[in-house]
């Protein structure tokens, strides 16, 4: 800056009575704003120490605030229409294009106050809308709307690769009477091996037409709303005791069974969690056998269906429960499986797993004539870390079924200290003991 330029910028600068604000300044001097002020003042400031021929520049920081705010000034206030308004706001919008104008950014370069526009608009942002500075409210609620389904987009992938399982692996027989072997909530690692080891010899002497896991196969608390120290996390672990201790056991016992996997709460949120996972997580599973639905889940290894009909992009937690309610299926026209127990209201003889308490109803239909509903206990040991396991069933069921007349008769069968299946007798072993039954009631 040269001494000219100084004594010119001091002139103005040191007027405090003409020149209150600093923004009264940068409008004298033909600035863009106050902050431009400050700085040729500092410039000024230093270049000047220990020069006498360099003006000396007030205090300005021992101003009286005025009264009223700098935007507020009578003389500011303009009786313009709301389109001379929003002339103005585009004038100082162009005075530097590639930053979004701010409310403050507005009062220190602008001709007008507050009070001026804000009785057309009311506020800053609608005052921007209409100058088309910003979306339209309506533009903005489509904006939102985009990106709340594009940030779903993963869970859709993976709806088209678990509907591909719905009847991959479908064995066909044209028997009149079926048996349906239907067992819930065994939940990997924390299966009851005495229930395991019951369901297991029970499917090898039956030979069901079809065998129905009816959700929650898998349980993998580290997903879920119950703490798990992240240091405990085994969810190769889990995964591979399910393929390797329930799965494959099933399908070698019953190599000609179709063997249907319908998709309880746990697999849908596994299968959310996974989509959302982070790299480090996708590299723990990729240990086990890569990121694929179908190698996750067994499903193409023991030759198993996936009923899998919830949408998992669905946005609230109301919506998403609602979804894996759409999980079920119809076996020959007389029978429903499903995970939940609304289910029971559908109209038809069945089975619901999710509870892990066995309870029957006795219901009539025209058509049935009367029927049965299970609600069929769970597969979990009932020593359970972080629920009330003590109030839990164990058992499975066997449902026949005349396809002609679509007549039903539901085995079911309780595990406890024992079980009895299709007459024989089976009877829990020392080792098992302790995994299903709490120790209180082992001392009783």
């Amino acid at each position: 800056m040269t001494l000219e330029a100084a004594k010119a910028f001091a002139a103005i600068y040191n007027n405090l009575k003409k020149y209150p604000t600093v923004a009264d300044v940068a409008q004298a001097l033909g600035h863009c704003s106050d902050r431009s002020v400050r700085k040729q003042a500092s410039e000024i400031r230093r270049t000047g120490q220990g020069d006498e021929g360099w003006p000396k520049l007030a205090n300005r920081a021992q101003w009286v605030r005025p009264d009223v705010p700098a935007s507020e000034h009578e003389d500011k206030f303009r009786d313009l229409t709301a389109q001379a308004c929003i002339d103005e706001l585009l004038r100082v919008q162009a005075l530097d294009p590639e930053v979004e104008l701010t409310r403050n950014g507005f009062r220190n370069n602008s001709a007008i106050s507050d009070a001026t526009w804000n009785r057309h608009f009311g506020t800053f942002t609608e005052f921007k809308r209409q100058a088309g500075l910003k979306l339209s409210r309506s533009q903005h609620a489509m904006e939102r709307a985009i990106a709340k389904h594009a940030s779903v987009d993963h869970y859709r992938r993976i709806n088209i690769e678990r509907q591909d399982y719905a009847d991959k692996y479908e064995r066909i027989n044209d028997n009149r009477f079926k048996t349906i072997l239907t067992c819930s909530d065994l939940h990997d690692i924390e299966i009851d091996p005495f229930l395991l080891r019951v369901l297991l010899d029970t499917a090898k002497r039956v030979q069901p037409d079809v065998i129905v896991l009816v959700g929650d196969i898998f349980d993998l608390p580290e997903f879920g709303k119950y703490g798990v120290d992240p240091r405990e996390w085994d969810v190769v672990g889990r995964i591979r005791f399910a393929h390797e201790n329930i799965l494959r056991p099933l399908r070698e016992a019953c190599p000609n069974t179709q063997i249907d996997f319908i998709e309880g709460n746990h697999e849908a949120r596994l299968l959310r969690q996974l989509a959302d996972a982070t790299p480090a997580l996708r590299a723990v599973l990729s240990d086990l056998h890569g990121f694929t639905v179908g190698k996750l889940l067994g499903l193409d290894e023991f030759q198993i269906n996936y009923i899998a009909k919830a949408d998992l992009a669905a946005w609230t937690k109301r919506d998403f429960d609602r979804e894996i309610g759409n999980n079920y299926k119809v076996y020959f026209d007389s029978v429903i499986c499903h995970h939940f127990p609304h289910a029971r209201n559908m109209g038809l003889p069945g089975v619901n797993g999710h509870n892990h308490q066995h309870q029957a109803w006795g219901m009539f239909s025209p058509i049935y004539g009367p029927y049965e509903w299970h609600q069929i206990g769970a597969g979990h040991r009932r020593s359970a870390s972080y629920c009330e396991g003590e109030k839990w069933h164990n058992g499975f069921c066997l449902v026949n079924v005349d396809t002609q007349t679509r007549s039903t008769n539901f085995d079911y069968i309780a595990v406890t200290d024992f079980a009895v299946a299709g007459g024989k007798w089976y009877h829990r072993e020392a080792s098992e003991y302790e995994a299903s039954v709490p120790k209180s009631l082992l001392a009783a």
